[in-house]
C-alpha cells in the first residue's frame, strides 16, 4: 500500500470543518499523509486530530462569527435574496483567489496527491485544473445539484405534486439561476476567467459539484427528494460525523431520564448566541409539565443565566453534551437544523423539530417534513406553543417513529468512512488507497 499526501480543506466554519473530521482521521490511520488546510481558531482542532495544520496566509478567515464586524454594510442591505448574494460573494467566491495562492504555496512545498474540500470551499475546481490534482467534494447540506423534478435550492420548497407545480418551479429555477444570483454566477466566471479557466455554462452550485471527480455525499437517498437525473460522480456514503475520541462516556443522569415519560433534547448549535430563538421556547414551553424531561444544551451560551431563569427539576441545562451518548434516552430533538445534529439523531432513530430556515437549514427542514421523520416549524423564532404542539403531534403519531426508524436502518447500512475510502481508492485507480475490512 502506498501512501498518498491528502490535503483537506475545508470553510472556516463548524457545519463544513466537523463532519470532514472522521474521515481525516481514518485515512490518516490508514497510514496516508494527511494535512488539513483550514482559517481561525480549527487550527487547534487540527492539530488535536494528530494531523499537520495549513493556515490560512493570504486568505481571510470570514464567517458567521465575524461577518458583520468585517462588513458592517451588510447590515443595511435589506431583502434575504440581496443579503444572501452578499454572503455568497464575501464568504465564498471573493476568497478563491486568495486560497488559490495558500494552495499553490503548499503545494511548491508539499506536493499534495488528493485534495478533499467541502462543497462550499469553491476553490476545488480552480485547484483541480491549475494544479491537475484529483479533487473529491464532501456534501455537507443536503443536495444541491439542480433537477427538472425539483424546486431550485435553499428555498427551502418541496417537490411539487402537479403538471402546474412542476412548470411554477420551472419558471422558479430560471428566476433563481438566472436573474436572482446571476451577479454571484458572473462573478463566478470572472473568478475563471481571471485564472485562464473557462467559464461555466451552467449554475455555480452545479459546477461545484459536478466537477469534482468524486462528490460524496453526507446523508441516504432516503432521505433526499425523487430525482429525475443525478450526476455519475456522486456518490452517498451514509452521515459524515465528527471523529469520536476514544470510547463513548455513558449519559450520567440516564436514571433521571428514565423516570420521566418522556425526554426532550433541544439545541441551537454553538454558532447560535440568541438563547431565545429556541432554547428559551422550548423550556417555557414545558417548565410546567414534570412529566416531561428536558435536556438543553447551550454551546455555552447563557448557561449560567439559563439554569437561574429556570430552575425546574425537570430540567437539566448543560453547556456541551455527548449527543451519542444522550440520544438512546431522548424522545424528541427539538433543533434549529444544523445537518450534522439532525443526521445523528436520525441515525439513533429520533424524530426532529426544525425550526431554522438560514444557512440552507430551510432544505433541512423541508426533507425532515417530506420525509415524515419530524416537524417543520418554518421559522427561526418559534413560539414556545409552536414547539409543545409539534412534540405532541410527533409523540401520538406513530408514523414519525415507523419512518424515522425506517431511515435509521437505511442509515446503519453504510460504513460510512469504508465507503468513501472506497471510492476515493476507484479515483485513485493507479495509486490505491487500502481499504479497511469490515
Amino acid at each position: 500500500m502506498t501512501p498518498q499526501r491528502i490535503l483537506f480543506a475545508t470553510m472556516p466554519m463548524d457545519g463544513h470543518f466537523s463532519p470532514l473530521t472522521g474521515l481525516a482521521v481514518h485515512l490518516s490511520q490508514l497510514g496516508h499523509d494527511v494535512r488539513w488546510y483550514v482559517g481561525g481558531h480549527y487550527g487547534d482542532s487540527v492539530q488535536k486530530l494528530a494531523l499537520h495544520h495549513y493556515p490560512f496566509v493570504k486568505a481571510q478567515t470570514v464567517n458567521q462569527e465575524n461577518l458583520e464586524a468585517l462588513f458592517p454594510e451588510r447590515n443595511r442591505i435589506k431583502g434575504t435574496i440581496a443579503r444572501l448574494r452578499f454572503d455568497i460573494s464575501q464568504v465564498f467566491l471573493l476568497r478563491v483567489p486568495e486560497f488559490i495562492d495558500d494552495l499553490r504555496s503548499i503545494h511548491q512545498d508539499w506536493a499534495f496527491d488528493l485534495i478533499i474540500h467541502d462543497v462550499a470551499f469553491m476553490a476545488g475546481p480552480f485547484i483541480q485544473q491549475l494544479l491537475g490534482v484529483k479533487t473529491v467534494a464532501i456534501g455537507v447540506v443536503p443536495l444541491a445539484e439542480t433537477d427538472d423534478n425539483l424546486p431550485p435550492s435553499g428555498l427551502g420548497m418541496q417537490p411539487a405534486k402537479t403538471i402546474v407545480g412542476r412548470w411554477g418551479q420551472h419558471l422558479l429555477r430560471y428566476v433563481v439561476q438566472k436573474i436572482m444570483f446571476k451577479p454571484c454566477n458572473d462573478l463566478y466566471n470572472q473568478l475563471q476567467i481571471d485564472q485562464g479557466l473557462r467559464p461555466t455554462s451552467g449554475f455555480l452550485f452545479d459546477s461545484a459539484i459536478r466537477s469534482a471527480d468524486v462528490y460524496l455525499q453526507s446523508g441516504v437517498p432516503g432521505f433526499e427528494y425523487p430525482r429525475k437525473r443525478i450526476s455519475p460522480n456522486i456518490r452517498f456514503v451514509g452521515p459524515m460525523l465528527p471523529h469520536s475520541r476514544g470510547q463513548k462516556r455513558p449519559f450520567e443522569q440516564a436514571a433521571k431520564a428514565l423516570q420521566h415519560k418522556r425526554v426532550v433534547l433541544v439545541t441551537q448549535g454553538t454558532v447560535e448566541r440568541n438563547v431565545e430563538k429556541i432554547l428559551v421556547p422550548t423550556l417555557e414551553a414545558f417548565k410546567n409539565d414534570p412529566d416531561t424531561l428536558v435536556i438543553a444544551t447551550t454551546g455555552g451560551s447563557q448557561t449560567d443565566e439559563l439554569r437561574d431563569r429556570f430552575p425546574q427539576p425537570n430540567f437539566i441545562i448543560e453547556e456541551f453534551i455527548d449527543f451519542s451518548s444522550v440520544m438512546p434516552y431522548a424522545s424528541v430533538y427539538v433543533t434549529n437544523g444544523g445537518y450534522g445534529g439532525v443526521m445523528l439523531a436520525l441515525k439513533h432513530n429520533l424524530p426532529v423539530v426544525a425550526a431554522g430556515v438560514h444557512e440552507g437549514k430551510n432544505e433541512i427542514a423541508a426533507r425532515i417534513d417530506y420525509c415524515r421523520v419530524g416537524v417543520d416549524l418554518k421559522t427561526e423564532t418559534p413560539k414556545s406553543s409552536q414547539i409543545h404542539k409539534a412534540v405532541e403531534r410527533i409523540l401520538a403519531d406513530n408514523t414519525y417513529r415507523q419512518q424515522v426508524r425506517k431511515l435509521g436502518r437505511e442509515f446503519s447500512a453504510y460504513k460510512t468512512n469504508e465507503l468513501a475510502v472506497q471510492y476515493i481508492n476507484e479515483l485513485l485507480e493507479k495509486q490505491p488507497i487500502a481499504v479497511l475490512a469490515a
